[in-house]
Formats: structure tokens, C-alpha cells, sequence
């Protein structure tokens, strides 16, 4: 069973992880070109990364609604940088998966936030962030329930 000290240590991490997501999110969306929100890039990004996707994967991968990810959907859709398709071995599945547009435009969004993330590995060093990723990575994980 865990003491106080670990649980304190516990409340630490949750604490600078939540503090650290919203200066994220916050920077990126001063960041990234006029139009496009943080959840747009973020499931480009997704999607540039792992491929064609369902919307209901989508919504587990970003521990969102189902309905939330219909609406960043739909606004991608209507922007033209991704294309959603039946599946059609079940008519009642959609395949989300980025076009040549969303491609551009993440590559814009790339170029607009990259001197932020070449800002980061400067000021942190490489060698710290590789030995928090695991971290992070095994408290992400735990958390996917």
C-alpha cells in the first residue's frame, strides 16, 4: 500500500502533467495558422501518423465523445482535410482518413509550431526528454481504461 509520501508524489505528477497540457494547448493554439484549432492539428496529426482511422477510434484515442469527434470531423471535412468513407462491410461504420489538403496543412501547422518544439529540446535537452517519454508513456497507459 502506498504511504503519504508516495500518494503527495502521486498528486505532483497529475498536477504538473494537467498545468503542463494547458500551457501546451495554449501555446500551439497561438501557434498554429489563423483558422485551424488545436484538436484540428492534433487529429491531423493523429491520422498523418497511423493512417485511416474510425471515428469511434478516433474519439477512444483522444478520450473524447463520440459526438465531440463528429463535430472536429465535420469541421475537418468542411475545411476539405480529410476524407470520410463507408465501410463497406458495415454500413453503419466511416473510415476517416487525411487528404492532400490536411496533409498541406498540417505541414503548414508543422512549419508554424516547429520553432516552439525546437524551443523545447533546446531548453530541456534531448537526453531529459527521452528518459520522461517512457513516464508519461506508462501513465497514459495506465489511465487508457
Amino acid at each position: 500500500m502506498p504511504n503519504e509520501t508516495d500518494t503527495n508524489l502521486a498528486i505532483a505528477l497529475f498536477s504538473e502533467v494537467v498545468a503542463a497540457e494547458q500551457a501546451i494547448k495554449s501555446v500551439l493554439a497561438r501557434n498554429l495558422p489563423k483558422g485551424m484549432e488545436t484538436s484540428h492539428f492534433s487529429v491531423l496529426n493523429h491520422l498523418h501518423s497511423t493512417g485511416e482511422k474510425s471515428p469511434a477510434q478516433l474519439a477512444r484515442a483522444f478520450h473524447v465523445t463520440k459526438g465531440a469527434m463528429t463535430n472536429t470531423l465535420q469541421k475537418l471535412e468542411v475545411a476539405g482535410y480529410i476524407h470520410i468513407r463507408p465501410d463497406w462491410d458495415d454500413a453503419r461504420k466511416k473510415w476517416v482518413s487525411i487528404n492532400k489538403a490536411g496533409e498541406a496543412a498540417r505541414e503548414q501547422a508543422m512549419r508554424a509550431v516547429n520553432p516552439l518544439f525546437e524551443k523545447v529540446v533546446e531548453n530541456i535537452g534531448a537526453d531529459d526528454i527521452k528518459q520522461t517519454l517512457p513516464t508519461l508513456r506508462a501513465l497514459r497507459r495506465l489511465l487508457d481504461l
